[in-house]
């Protein structure tokens, strides 16, 4: 079955290599990425890209109905850190934009919508450990009361209206190709190009910080499965639980010690770090293993190898 897929937010740090994945795998012409401004050269050479802004329910259908749009991604979001400074603006973005969509889909315009959680979800009541699919949520932050309001009207619609929306509350996700855009978890992105580019890098979380996280080739495959498993097979329509591993910026820095023998840390929790505190150190998964065969396939230690060869490349 060929889709017509359209990406909302492709610029940011998942869109980008999801909307390169879903080109390789549907074809180029297939796949419309879209943002509020232009992508990298790599994206808007490879395919069709439109400038959209997410929150634009009319301009979203125009483009649904020209290029006959089956499935949206909608990954448009202020993440948690930007998210803290504009709350009502976080709150407009993240919330009018996905109801937008799933108003789209309720009115049959769109076969299937995406639409990405994340651990924010949870809060400091949530147990901290092995965070199971089923818990306690209440959420802190701005980006976390957004995420958890998304995934009740995801389910709203889905039992209401029969909508095919589909989500996943993603770990800190880690990659090399994008710099990051505002979250918590950067510093697990921005500390592999200062451990190339100067040797050290102070961070703005404590060393034994544990927070669960995923490289970018996981979460890119993990949505493209989840977006592809049969309907019957997707049993959850709030958002699944995703892991793959967990750890502290030191064992970061142990990891990469290992290739960069003289790699210094220093500590200097900001802000952010209230931010981590609230947010589990593992997560239960389980359901998602479960329910449509999810299995990740990188570790602290294949993902270091792998980042800092791509960096110095």
């Amino acid at each position: 079955m060929s889709e017509t897929i359209l990406i909302l937010g492709a610029s940011g740090q998942i869109g980008n290599e999801l909307t390169q994945e879903l080109r390789s795998i549907y074809g180029n012409s297939s796949v419309i990425a879209s943002d509020i401004k232009e992508g990298n050269e790599e994206m808007m050479s490879s395919g069709p890209f439109e400038i959209i802004d997410a929150t634009d329910k009319e301009t979203i259908l125009k483009m649904v109905k020209k290029y006959k749009v089956s499935q949206v991604y909608l990954l448009a979001a202020m993440l948690s850190a930007t998210a803290e400074k504009f709350p009502q603006k976080a709150w407009d973005l993240n919330m009018s934009s996905l109801l937008g969509v799933l108003e789209l889909a309720k009115d049959k315009h769109i076969k299937q919508v995406y639409w990405p959680s994340s651990i924010a979800v949870f809060g400091p009541t949530t147990p901290k450990e092995n965070t199971p699919q089923k818990t306690i949520i209440e959420p802190s932050t701005v980006y976390g009361i957004s995420k958890l309001s998304g995934e009740f009207w995801c389910n709203y619609y889905h039992e209401k209206y029969g909508v095919d929306v589909r989500s996943l509350r993603y770990p800190g996700v880690i990659s090399w190709k994008v710099k990051p855009g505002g979250g918590t978890t950067d510093y697990a992105v921005d500390i592999y190009f200062k451990a190339v580019e100067e040797g050290n890098y102070e961070c703005f979380v404590s060393k034994e910080t544990r927070l669960p996280m995923m490289y970018m080739n996981d979460a890119v495959a993990a949505t493209i499965q989840l977006m592809q498993a049969k309907p019957e097979d997707v049993k959850i329509r709030t958002s699944y639980n995703l892991a793959a591993m967990d750890f502290t910026p030191e064992e970061m820095a142990v990891e990469i010690r290992k290739h960069i023998p003289n790699f210094k840390v220093s500590y200097k929790p900001d802000s952010r770090q209230e931010i981590a505190d609230s947010w589990p150190s593992s997560i239960d998964d389980s359901e998602a293993r479960k329910d449509w065969n999810w299995q990740h396939k990188f570790n602290l230690t294949s993902m270091t190898s792998d980042i800092l060869k791509n960096i110095q490349n």
